[in-house]
């Protein structure tokens, strides 16, 4: 295997990338933003727009050559087939209240922390929380639906007609998955689900070749296999399995951070902590903050580079973001935003909500035992304001990926080995100026009496 095309389906934005094995190379050949639908039923994802991307882009990879394909998706996501392999009902999109008119009702049947790892989270977060809502406020479509698809396994069955399960989608905060045992939570007996779930698959099960309608339409040979696919954190993760100790961050929308191989730790379930699964099917403790789109917010969507004055200026004034803009996700619930010291504007707004997510990243590091060297992936691997907050906020090195999101390489590496070792990484190492080491001390005690 040397040329894998990835269909990379994240929540904001959907690609389609080919990446070569003997190089570690990944080109980015289409991209299309993940647009919600408002309605009716509800707001949900466009499949078919979706689909039809998907196809355009495959056909890009197939005239360079492809060997395999491979999905990583966002996780909190399912899509209900019918028995013709049509939907039963639209993909949900998970920030949609709707869940939450029942949660009293779904609170009294969800199992609890120590069994699922999952912690009770908002809107449709909860993957059950989205199936529960469905099944009440849909009967009869939901009663029609064959298969309950995992996101990325939707797509695998859309490409190959084979319907299967796979555990690190099962395993992101759902309520359906015991990751410690390597089966199905209490909750989908309790409920009567059982039969809606296909036969269980690892993510790099070849599920079989594409359909021959898929490859007419996009010239891939028609015995190009299909891999079962994996959750997106969890594809960042697959480079790493055989680091440990380490910390790896996954950066988007999402921050998503990862123990391997760290210290024990009593995980808080009221801090957006969770335990998520790997591509081997072992779990990982895993916390989360909604960093990429609290920075985009922050910044207006504005972003820019900050200059060395602009890092000075912050430090020396010690002008801090005070978590959360989304105050239901991350490691301090509750808590508002607000500024520390006159609020800044250009590059040292770049600079404040640079160190601000940092600084939350290194608080996830703690509360989920990462020991060792941390990795980023993703858009914040090439923030160098960042990695060097992180750095002596934590008091370890840090690898940057650059501007590689990991995703597309962790899905790849499903099809087979590396065989270089790839762009080498950032290395950044913790700052000994005191102005640093202050900032964090005192961004710290701000928190706390926030």
């Amino acid at each position: 295997m040397r040329r894998i095309a990835v269909l990379d389906i994240g929540k904001t934005n959907a690609k389609v990338l080919l990446v070569d094995l003997t190089t570690g190379a990944e080109a980015v050949l289409a991209k299309v933003p993940n647009a919600v639908v408002g309605g009716p039923p509800y707001p949900h994802h466009d499949m078919e727009l979706l689909w039809a991307f998907a196809l355009d882009g495959l056909k890009l990879a197939a005239a360079r050559g492809v060997d395999a394909v491979s999905i990583t998706t966002h996780g909190a996501a399912c899509v209900l087939v019918d028995r013709d392999g049509g939907l039963a009902l639209p993909m949900l999109d998970y920030e949609h209240d709707g869940p939450e008119s029942c949660a009293a009702a779904y609170a009294a049947v969800r199992p609890g922390f120590a069994e699922t790892g999952s912690p009770r989270l908002p809107v449709g977060l909860n993957l059950g929380a989205q199936l529960f809502w469905q099944a009440r406020a849909f009967p009869d479509a939901f009663a029609k639906v064959r298969h309950v698809l995992m996101l990325a396994q939707f797509w695998s069955f859309r490409l190959s007609g084979v319907a299967a399960s796979e555990a690190t989608s099962l395993g992101c905060h759902t309520d359906l998955w015991t990751p410690r045992e390597g089966r199905f939570s209490s909750l989908v007996a309790r409920l009567g689900w059982e039969a809606l779930f296909p036969p269980l698959c690892r993510a790099a099960d070849v599920l079989g070749p594409v359909l021959p309608e898929v490859a007419a339409v996009t010239g891939l040979d028609p015995r190009t296999p299909v891999l079962c696919g994996i959750h997106d954190s969890n594809a960042s993760l697959v480079p790493h399995l055989g680091e440990a100790p380490c910390g790896v961050i996954s950066t988007g929308t999402w921050m998503i951070v990862m123990a391997l191989g760290g210290r024990p730790v009593t995980l808080e379930a009221a801090r957006d902590v969770l335990v998520n699964v790997n591509a081997l099917g072992q779990p990982v403790p895993t916390a989360r903050f909604m960093a990429g789109r609290e920075v985009e917010e922050i910044m207006a969507g504005r972003i820019v580079e900050p200059s060395e004055g602009d890092l000075r200026a912050v430090l020396s004034g010690r002008v801090m973001a005070m978590p959360s803009l989304h105050p239901g996700t991350g490691p301090f619930p509750g808590k508002r935003f607000g500024w520390i010291g006159a609020e800044p504007a250009g590059g040292a707004r770049m600079t404040a909500a640079s160190f601000y997510a940092a600084l939350m990243g290194a608080e996830c590091l703690s509360l989920v035992g990462a020991e060792g060297p941390v990795i980023v992936e993703g858009s914040f691997g090439g923030n160098r304001a960042f990695l060097r907050m992180l750095a002596t906020a934590t008091g370890r090195v840090v690898r940057g990926s650059g501007a590689g999101a990991g995703t597309g390489l962790g899905a790849a590496l499903l099809a087979g080995p590396l065989a270089a070792k790839g762009v080498a990484a950032v290395e950044v190492l913790p700052e000994t100026d005191p102005l640093w080491n202050g900032y964090v001390a005192a961004w710290r005690e701000a928190v706390a009496r926030w």
